[in-house]
């Protein structure tokens, strides 16, 4: 388990598909070759457009597979580099099958605890210019997930990840009762009683089943 680049920008109106509409976003980031001081709300030098939606500290650091690159290069017929899909660490050998809500790494100096899938947006429709884009990430569950950060420290853009730390509940767990609705109630008190998932996902899971238990 590697990082494989380790990317940032500071939020700025752009088009996110080239077009004239422009919105604040810090989708757009650019690998960096020195290492970066990581703190709890992220890297330094980077942000997020919208703080109601992205970022704080259960969304300090976004992560993606480049496993998942040559999957995305064939469907889409495109050559696809880390920051694609505008996450701020790029990742080796952590699929979502193999990486737990809960789980703990050591990245360079710093520690972080993952807390919760990606969750796809409209944006990716735009940035590929493809509508169907954030369907195909929700369907295949190539999501990527976020880390909140335990320590603060350096880390650097070729860093080793030691996992020191294993939770029980996988990413594509998670994500696969979304895809179906969040429908398996024993999975979902499961998902919802784990200390280290994000108050995001909690929030929406207990509002799941609150609605399921009153039909």
């Amino acid at each position: 388990m590697k990082i494989i680049s380790i990317n940032i920008a500071i939020p700025a109106r752009v088009s996110l598909d080239g077009g004239p509409k422009k919105i604040r976003s810090g989708y757009f980031k650019l690998p960096v070759s020195q290492p970066v001081f990581l703190d709890n709300l992220g890297f330094v030098g980077d942000g997020v457009g919208d703080s109601r939606i992205h970022g704080g500290g259960d969304k300090a650091v976004c992560a993606y597979c480049a496993d998942h690159f040559p999957y995305w290069s064939d469907k889409l017929q495109r050559e696809i580099l880390p920051c694609s899909f505008g996450e701020n660490l790029c990742l080796l050998g952590m699929l979502e099958t193999e990486v737990n809500i809960g789980d703990i790494f050591e990245m360079g100096a710093a520690q972080v605890q993952v807390s919760q899938p990606r969750q796809p947006c409209h944006k990716l429709n735009k940035v590929f210019n493809d509508q169907s884009m954030a369907c195909w990430v929700k369907t295949t569950g190539f999501s990527g997930y976020y880390f909140r950060v335990l320590r603060s420290g350096l880390v650097e853009p070729d860093a080793l990840v030691k996992r020191i730390h294993r939770g029980t509940f996988s990413i594509e767990k998670a994500n696969a009762l979304l895809r179906k609705g969040g429908a398996n109630i024993e999975q979902m008190q499961e998902l919802i009683s784990l200390t280290a998932l994000s108050e995001d996902w909690r929030g929406m899971m207990e509002k799941r089943l609150k609605k399921l238990n009153s039909h």
